[in-house]
């Protein structure tokens, strides 16, 4: 079995991204490693490059800035990437530049690439999420927040990036997938208020034009951690890739929690209920079709 990785990444330095965490803690079940690596303006090639291992192939893109229209560009990038991919690969390994997994999850996916690997009805795997928020103290987990994705899929070309890069599709249609028992920990959303602000304003001109970011997301915006709906003390540990960057946070969280879940609408708080009751998130978009 043959497992390659996959990532794009443009300007993680500037945008601080922890995608040296995200490459490394997937690296150790992966053959080989594609990384599409967008016109940058800062280091991020020598950033890959110190990772130093011989498993990683950087391919030199260039974004399209004029695609702003829900996010496509992502989706370009990383088709660039699984395009470039080996023939002989069976998996691909999809990890994003906020993203990471904790070792402890990779003998379970290991197996669960071995297992699945003859039975060609499984078309790909699906992951669980825990979106990290303001801190690395406090998860995301309402409607507002996706709860699964695919990250691997089989070396199947006639497989594209979908929409803004978050899922897939197969000649048009939804990826048949299994559920597995493992967790991509997204840490996109942790940074001090100032950092989120501009956060938002790098990743929506990737969706909008700039008469909407001056209508909404003007200079004078200030962010305050109200989007969240709930949010939920994390007791686990990190993967160990992120200790560092755990180590070297130099903010507090001022945030109330109950303000925050007072924010809630009555119908979201409803159906927040049912779902903490009973596992069923109602009218939920999946972006794949689980088989079993």
């Amino acid at each position: 079995m043959k497992v390659a990785g996959f990532t794009f990444i443009r300007n993680a330095v500037k945008n601080d991204y922890p995608i040296v965490e995200a490459i490394t803690s997937i690296l150790p079940v992966c053959d080989e490693f594609v990384v599409a690596l967008g016109n940058s303006e800062d280091d991020t090639e020598q950033l890959i490059l110190n990772i130093n291992s011989p498993k990683i192939r950087i391919i030199h893109t260039v974004w399209d800035d004029t695609l702003r229209e829900g996010g496509t560009v992502f989706a370009a990038e990383t088709d660039k990437a699984f395009n470039a991919i080996s023939p002989d690969a069976d998996w691909a390994f999809y990890i994003q530049g906020d993203e990471c997994v904790h070792e402890k999850y990779l003998p379970l996916i290991k197996k669960e690439m071995e297992d699945n690997l003859n039975d060609k009805e499984t078309e790909g795997l699906l992951f669980k999420y825990k979106h990290f928020y303001g801190s690395y103290d406090y998860y995301g987990h309402s409607r507002r927040w996706y709860r699964r994705e695919i990250r691997i899929l089989r070396n199947n070309k006639t497989i594209h990036s979908y929409r803004d890069a978050q899922g897939f599709r197969l000649d048009g249609r939804k990826i048949k997938v299994k559920l597995i028992n493992a967790y991509i920990y997204h840490y996109g959303w942790v940074k001090p208020p100032a950092g989120l602000k501009n956060k938002l304003r790098n990743f929506n001109q990737f969706y909008h034009d700039d008469d909407w970011l001056a209508q909404n997301l003007p200079e004078t915006f200030e962010f305050d951690y109200k989007n969240a709906d709930r949010l939920i003390r994390f007791t686990d540990g990190h993967p160990a890739v992120m200790q560092k960057r755990i180590n070297a946070i130099n903010w507090n969280l001022d945030i109330n929690l109950n303000e925050i879940h007072k924010k809630m609408s009555l119908r979201r708080n409803l159906l927040q209920k049912i779902e903490d009751f009973t596992g069923w998130r109602v009218s939920e978009y999946r972006n794949y079709k689980i088989i079993k």
